[in-house]
């Protein structure tokens, strides 16, 4: 079991927070302010979980995972996610978000400008190329023939690796990959974005962009 911290209720937060409570780890989710407004939703949305405000939230965690709007991204703290290992869900939608100059600054990645602002923390691009409506969808259990392929990339290669293995817990085989430089083969636009795919093919796209790749433990759901 991991104590995990989901920054955002949307409907990709709740979807993880439902998943990683079914596979039985500790789930607390977290808005941008007041817990109650939160604790309706969840109630609706992701029933069984628990509601805090985001610092006490990210407090008791080992994972945090943000899936916030990527233009709210300069309201997070970076102290308080500072040696955390964060997980980056969230995508650049250009149409609705902008073009974000203050927050890319030249970054070519949505996880190396999170990086850049989260000071401190250990940023993993995970679990932002499958649809929320797919996670619970898709999941499968450890000997299943068509289990999903997913990937965590990171600059730093224990973090990648235990996100990896949460990824894995939720019913998916995954990869942990570095660096966030390569986090660009799981963004929109990309082969790997766009479907499903065995996590051969994923090893293959990771590789073939230069990513030094390893697979996680499999890991059985509940």
């Amino acid at each position: 079991m991991t104590r995990v911290a989901v920054l955002g209720v949307g409907k990709v937060g709740t979807a993880i927070a439902r998943a990683a409570l079914a596979a039985g780890h500790e789930v607390t989710v977290a808005g941008s302010g007041d817990p109650e407004p939160v604790r309706f939703i969840t109630e609706i949305m992701a029933p069984g979980v628990a509601v805090a405000a985001a610092f006490d939230a990210v407090e008791g965690s080992e994972i945090v995972v943000l899936s916030i709007p990527l233009p709210k991204l300069a309201s997070l703290d970076p102290e308080m996610l500072a040696g955390r290992v964060v997980v980056d869900a969230m995508n650049h939608w250009e149409p609705t978000d902008g073009a974000l100059p203050a927050i890319f600054d030249g970054h070519a990645t949505t996880s190396e400008a999170v990086a850049a602002h989260l000071v401190g923390a250990r940023v993993v691009k995970a679990l932002n190329h499958i649809g929320y409506h797919e996670m619970e969808a898709d999941s499968r259990g450890l000997d299943a023939a068509d289990r999903r392929g997913l990937a965590a990339v990171s600059d730093d290669e224990a973090a990648a690796r235990v996100v990896a293995e949460f990824v894995s817990s939720l019913g998916f085989d995954a990869l942990a990959a570095g660096g966030l430089a390569h986090s660009a083969a799981l963004e929109p636009g990309s082969e790997l974005f766009a479907g499903s795919l065995p996590v051969a093919d994923v090893a293959r796209l990771l590789s073939e962009g230069g990513a030094q790749v390893h697979a996680a433990a499999p890991t059985a759901t509940r």
